[in-house]
C-alpha cells in the first residue's frame, strides 16, 4: 500500500448528543472515531456515522484522539492516552487488553497472545476477537501474526497491516 500524505483533514459529526463522529484522512485511509461522551468506543476503516447523524459537533475527546493519531503518522507516538470503552464479550475483552501490551515495534503471535491471557489453546478464539477488535490502530490488533511469521489477515485491508507494521519498525529504528 502506498501511503497517502500525512495529511488529517477532520469531519465531526455528534450523533443525537450521545455518540459523536469524527472521519480522519490518514496515511493507511479514511478512519472514522467514535465516542459516547466520555470514551473512545470505536475506531473503524472508511467513513460511516451512526444512525441518526446530527449537526457538525467537535468534541474534546475526538479532538485529542485525532491529535494523537496525527502524532502516531507523523513518528512522534508510540502509545496511546485515551479513555476506551471497547463492547465486546469478556473473553474478546481479555484478548484486547492484551494486545495494549504489545510493545511498539513488536509482534506477537496469536498463540503468544493466547498465552498472554492464560487461554494457551486458544490461538484461533484470539485470531477471532482480534478480528472484532472495535478500536483498531489504538489497540493495535495489527501487531498479532502467525506463528510462522506471515502477517495473516487484517479485516479484508490489503496492506495496511503491513503499512503499520512497517512504519511502527522503521520509527522504532529511529526513522520517521
Amino acid at each position: 500500500m502506498t501511503p497517502q500524505k500525512n495529511k488529517f483533514d477532520k469531519k465531526t459529526r455528534c450523533i443525537m448528543t450521545q455518540f459523536c463522529s469524527m472521519t480522519l484522512e490518514t496515511p493507511v485511509g479514511t478512519i472514522t472515531l467514535t465516542a459516547d461522551g466520555e470514551y473512545i468506543i470505536s475506531l473503524g476503516y472508511g467513513a460511516y456515522a451512526r444512525a441518526g447523524a446530527q449537526a457538525e459537533h467537535r468534541h474534546p475527546l475526538l479532538t485529542e484522539a485525532a491529535r494523537q493519531l496525527e502524532e502516531y503518522f507523523a513518528g512522534v507516538r508510540r502509545d496511546f492516552d485515551l479513555p476506551l470503552r471497547p463492547s465486546g464479550t469478556e473473553f474478546q475483552l481479555r484478548v484486547w487488553e492484551a494486545l495494549r501490551k504489545i510493545p511498539y515495534g513488536a509482534v506477537a503471535s496469536y498463540s503468544d497472545v493466547a498465552k498472554m491471557i492464560g487461554s494457551p489453546r486458544a490461538a484461533r478464539a484470539v485470531g477471532n476477537a482480534n478480528n472484532k477488535n472495535p478500536i483498531a490502530i489504538i489497540i493495535p490488533c495489527h501487531r498479532v501474526i502467525h506463528a510462522d511469521g506471515s502477517l495473516g489477515g487484517y479485516g479484508g485491508l490489503e496492506g495496511v497491516k503491513e503499512f503499520l507494521l512497517e512504519h511502527e519498525a522503521r520509527v522504532f529504528r529511529g526513522g520517521r
